[in-house]
């Protein structure tokens, strides 16, 4: 009950867009869901909005709470993965921001799979047997656990669909050396290690998940989010065997409920294809759904921050912090 009021109140105080002028501002990027604006040349500020995307396309109504959630849970993550491998934060400025270091990207997203589930089921279902180069045996049913993780890159588009990629293809492109992908390789198989080691305390299993990396100083650094509902699927860990042995469809945690909601719908980022309206009660579900899953992964309750005049508050906080700086 108190969440829905506390949606009800703020229903239409989602923050979707932004226009800030930093001290030392010199450029801003507008991404799906973040907005990075570039302090001189050594810092980024980046604000998570509460806009959503699903195939790669951002929807026509944001969601309540969803920047905070997703900002607050990287946050956590980045700080309990700082001995793997270091990242790009300095500072949780907001609940909605956080200060790091400009870092030059590497033009891949490093995407590893633990269980055959969303684009890899899909994929698989079609007949598919190899992803990204990756060999994947007959007989797998949707949901199963691989017997070992699988990575599964991406092109990172600046615009309009990411592209699976194979390992062989990103190094003889030229996108990414073969001494640092090999790098990238351990660190995204560490990561998603603990990550799967931290979400079995809370009864939860790390499904798939990607990871971003940069280079700073000649070092690979791990920059943007990490295991958050929009870069991660989770699954209940309780009952996970019972379902997939019945074949019913896993309780879980992840943006792909807000997927099927569209397919439902008839919308998967084709062209002529229309999204389904947001209604009050679809938008409070989605927000209910990624609060929900911030206190399990978090084990802390959420706390909704003020919402009076976001831009206001963001704008006090990043100011404040770059004059200290």
């Amino acid at each position: 009950m108190y969440i829905r009021i506390v949606i009800f109140i703020d229903f239409m105080k989602a923050l979707v867009s932004t226009d800030f002028n930093f001290p030392g501002q010199v450029a801003k990027y507008t991404g799906k869901v973040r907005d990075v604006y570039s302090i001189g040349n050594d810092y980024l500020v980046m604000v998570a909005t509460d806009r959503i995307s699903a195939f790669d396309v951002v929807l026509p109504k944001g969601i309540p709470f969803k920047g905070q959630v997703l900002n607050q849970i990287a946050s956590k993550f980045l700080d309990a993965t700082a001995d793997i491998v270091p990242n790009w934060k300095i500072a949780a400025v907001d609940p909605m921001v956080t200060v790091g270091y400009r870092c030059e990207p590497f033009l891949v997203e490093m995407v590893i799979r633990g269980y055959l589930t969303g684009h890899a089921w899909r994929e698989y279902k079609a007949g598919k047997r190899s992803i990204c180069g990756v060999a994947l045996p007959d007989g797998m049913v949707e949901n199963q656990k691989f017997p070992q993780p699988i990575i599964t890159p991406t092109t990172k588009a600046a615009e309009g669909h990411d592209e699976d990629i194979s390992r062989e293809e990103i190094i003889a492109r030229g996108i990414v050396s073969e001494e640092d992908y090999a790098q990238l390789e351990a660190y995204t198989r560490a990561l998603f290690e603990r990550g799967t080691q931290m979400a079995a305390e809370q009864g939860l299993i790390l499904v798939d998940t990607k990871y971003e990396f940069g280079k700073r100083d000649g070092q690979i650094i791990l920059m943007d989010e990490i295991h958050t509902p929009d870069s991660s699927r989770y699954f209940y860990a309780e009952g996970y065997e019972e379902r997939l042995a019945a074949g019913e469809r896993q309780k879980q945690l992840s943006k792909e409920f807000v997927r099927e909601w569209l397919m439902a719908g008839g919308f998967q980022g084709r062209d002529g294809e229309t999204v389904p309206e947001m209604t009050e009660e679809v938008i409070s579900g989605i927000t209910e759904r990624y609060i929900e899953l911030y206190e399990h992964i978090t084990a802390s309750k959420f706390e909704p921050s003020p919402s009076e005049d976001i831009a206001a508050r963001i704008e006090t906080a990043v100011t404040e912090f770059l004059k200290n700086k």
